[in-house]
């Protein structure tokens, strides 16, 4: 019996240290557990922001504006405020008595030091139309600033001061390596607060707006007014943003902000620098995107490229690019659609010549374009004449996918604003629920174009509908213009 009690005793001080064991095993993976923790958790920004706070700016504008006149919308007639209102006005009035006297009218704005020189970078919106900018530094010193060139395009200007000493400064960095989900630090002067930090994330990437050549970061790091024109930094301390935007039912932050890009800036900046003026290159057309119908209508495998729509006089036009080629690529780099096209053109140096390769009649081909200047472009250049071909005589009114269609008369051109030389078919009526009225063709639209052929009458384009179905294809595409705005439109073919 004893060997038993002797194994029992030995099973309970086994049970015991196994306990032991686990107890010890569970208080090493909470240590461990916490350590990871406390390695998740970020890091402090504040060597950060002590690093990079003494380049950043707030600016402050004055303007001098004109006084409002009579008590008039600020109380109603008759109220016993009106005399102490227009006396009030009559001593703001000039000395004339005839109109109130003018005042300053400020604003405020962030910016930031790109050299030690004093050169700082803001938003044009900032400074736009002020008298005076004055410069307030991190260390509370402030300095006049003077205008060296501004861009309305991407809303960016650049400012010079004065200063005794060399000037704290932050350095550009590559826009196009942040990555949605990086760190990232917003600095400025939100509502007049003064130097203000807030952090956040990028958001997303290559957002555009309104301009031609937006290319915004969107962060959710907080973003009011004041902020306009300062710096959004990465973890690097390098500036990757121009803070220009938020989108916000309330005038608030929301958490969508937006910063044009880096690189987009620093191209800027430096024409800036150099010129006092940005100078962009200017291909000279008119173009679209191509959809997948466009694509199906041209015989595309791929709906990529941009459509030429339009080729006024200018570079294009003595290059030999026509209207209704697609341009591939541009200068060696493929052209996904058309805001792609404008960025690239304009980020190419004036007067260089560059190789464009186009699609035209299925073959591809390329040519050598020299690129003028977009800011001294004349937009309003209207293409050269053209001999006005014999129409052929045939049906005057044709109803086809959609549309009734009639030859140009002068009596039409003239009610159509249309130039005296131009040919097609005037669109008298638009079937409602036609694919047709669904892509926004109406009455009084001039099609001047189909099959990517020039037609002048309705033989014309049923000639153009009955080689596009011998062809294989499922649509027509039309060059439609409208108060001289052309754009091409692809309609499905009806079958017989």
């Amino acid at each position: 019996m004893q060997p038993k009690a002797v194994a029992k005793t030995q099973t309970n001080t086994l049970s015991t240290a196994t306990r032991a064991a686990l107890v010890g095993l569970m208080a090493l993976t909470l240590v461990v557990l916490q350590t990871i923790a406390a390695q998740a958790k970020p890091e402090s920004l504040a060597p950060l922001a002590e690093k990079i706070s003494p380049s950043v700016v707030n600016i402050t504008t004055s303007t001098l504006v004109e006084g409002r006149t009579g008590p008039r919308g600020i109380v109603p007639e008759g109220s016993p405020f009106e005399d102490f209102f227009k006396e009030f006005q009559d001593r703001n009035r000039g000395e004339d008595g005839d109109s109130p006297a003018p005042r300053r009218s400020s604003a405020l704005g962030s910016g930031f030091v790109i050299s030690e020189d004093g050169y700082v970078v803001t938003n044009n919106h900032v400074i736009e139309g002020a008298d005076e900018i004055t410069i307030e530094f991190f260390s509370g010193e402030e300095l006049v600033a003077k205008v060296i060139g501004t861009d309305p395009n991407t809303d960016i200007a650049l400012l010079k001061v004065e200063a005794p000493n060399p000037l704290p400064y932050v350095s550009f960095g590559n826009s196009d390596a942040s990555r949605v989900g990086d760190w990232v630090i917003a600095m400025g002067n939100p509502l007049g607060q003064g130097f203000s930090v807030s952090a956040g994330i990028v958001s997303a990437r290559n957002r555009a707006l309104s301009g031609t050549y937006d290319d915004y970061i969107q962060t959710d790091a907080a973003i009011n007014r004041g902020n306009s024109g300062g710096p959004l930094f990465n973890m690097d301390g390098d500036v990757i943003g121009v803070n220009t935007a938020i989108l916000s039912p309330n005038g608030g932050s929301i958490g969508i902000g937006f910063s044009m890009a880096a690189n987009v800036v620093t191209r800027v900046v430096d024409q800036l620098k150099e010129f006092g003026e940005t100078r962009r290159g200017w291909l000279g057309v008119r173009i679209q995107d191509v959809t997948q119908d466009v694509a199906d209508a041209m015989g595309l495998v791929n709906a990529t490229g941009a459509l030429i729509t339009d080729v006024p006089d200018g570079p294009a036009k003595d290059a030999g690019l026509e209207t209704g080629d697609v341009i591939l690529s541009f200068d060696g780099v493929d052209v996904a659609d058309t805001r792609g096209l404008v960025r690239q053109v304009g980020n190419s140096p004036v007067g260089a010549t560059v190789r464009v390769t186009v699609l035209r009649e299925g073959k591809s081909q390329t040519i050598a374009v020299v690129l003028g200047r977009r800011e001294s472009a004349n937009s309003e250049a209207e293409p050269e004449a053209e001999e006005t071909p014999e129409t052929s005589k045939g049906p005057e009114v044709s109803s086809l996918m959609g549309l009734t269609v009639t030859p140009l008369t002068d009596g039409m051109r003239e009610e159509l604003a249309a130039a005296a030389d131009m040919q097609g078919l005037a669109v008298t009526n638009v079937e409602e629920g036609s694919e047709a009225f669904e892509k926004g063709l109406r009455a009084g639209d001039i099609i001047t174009e189909a099959g990517q052929q020039k037609i002048t009458s309705i033989d014309d384009l049923n000639g153009r509908v009955d080689a596009a179905r011998e062809a294989g294809r499922k649509s027509l595409l039309l060059l439609v213009r409208r108060a001289g705005d052309p754009r091409f439109v692809a309609l499905t073919l009806e079958e017989k």
